[in-house]
């Protein structure tokens, strides 16, 4: 395959430069779809993702103007696995942001005891619970509706001034900010805690209400009532402070706006 392809630039160089500039940019928009948040979602069929990179191929090749591009690559193939490998990290770096919603929707869950209310999550493939999937539902839509498309677009359209199509070296220094990167995958868990803190500290003081009634009253079944109240005041305090979620949600988001 290498060498069916080295023979071809050697006979046709700007045909098979522009080629391989569509090939490079095609590889990574895959890469960047797997892991970038909105267009990972498999409820959106594969082959529309193929036709999405292809025509983002079609607009973005003529501005990197492949004849000034074209270079001296050792491996086709491993051209290719970089291109994947640069557009994979740009996502990934933005789903970290919305992870932190999914954890705090699995403390609520679990704090809520709705842990055995599990439903398939497609994106993942994995098991997840209903007010997990609502609240990964409301924070696509709130990066949305902030511009997070235009933050993903941007960075990805920046990525070819930090690593050139046909590069061989992966410069992880400039192209991952370690900083931010460690800042957030702490914040997954910190992030999650103060979303979810309203509903840990009613039920807590529910809990607290519970024990004293125990060991006054004996005689009522506090186990019971527990799974009774707790569902039910879980929601009413999600309804109360939805608003105020929306708002912490929102300014989270656009903390980590200048990365992308």
């Amino acid at each position: 395959m290498e060498t069916i392809y080295v023979e071809l630039m050697k006979m046709f160089p700007h045909l098979n430069a522009a080629l391989a500039t569509g090939i490079y940019i095609f590889a990574r928009l895959l890469g960047f779809f797997r892991f970038a948040p909105i267009f990972n979602k498999k409820e959106v069929p594969g082959m529309v993702k193929i036709c999405l990179a292809l025509l983002f191929t079609f607009i973005i090749g003529p501005f990197l103007r492949p004849d000034t591009l074209a270079g001296t690559t050792d491996s086709f193939i491993l051209s290719i696995l970089l291109n994947f490998a640069v557009g994979a990290m740009i996502g990934y770096l933005a789903q970290l942001i919305l992870l932190a919603v999914d954890a705090g929707a699995d403390m609520i869950n679990m704090q809520m005891g709705l842990s055995s209310a599990m439903v398939l999550d497609p994106t993942t493939s994995s098991q997840v619970s209903i007010l997990t999937r609502v609240m990964s539902l409301l924070g696509v839509l709130i990066f949305m509706h902030i511009g997070g498309v235009y933050w993903l677009v941007r960075a990805f359209l920046r990525s070819f001034e930090i690593f050139p199509l046909f590069a061989t070296s992966l410069p992880l220094k400039e192209l991952v900010n370690m900083n931010y990167l460690i800042k957030m995958s702490s914040n997954v868990l910190f992030m999650g805690l103060q979303i979810a803190s309203p509903v840990l500290l009613a039920t807590l003081g529910q809990d607290i209400i519970l024990g004293v009634i125990s060991k006054t009253a004996p005689q009522v079944n506090v186990f019971q009532l527990s799974f009774l109240f707790k569902p039910v005041f879980g929601a009413a305090i999600m309804v109360w402070i939805l608003p105020m979620l929306l708002d912490v949600i929102s300014n989270y988001f656009l903390t980590y706006a200048n990365i992308f």
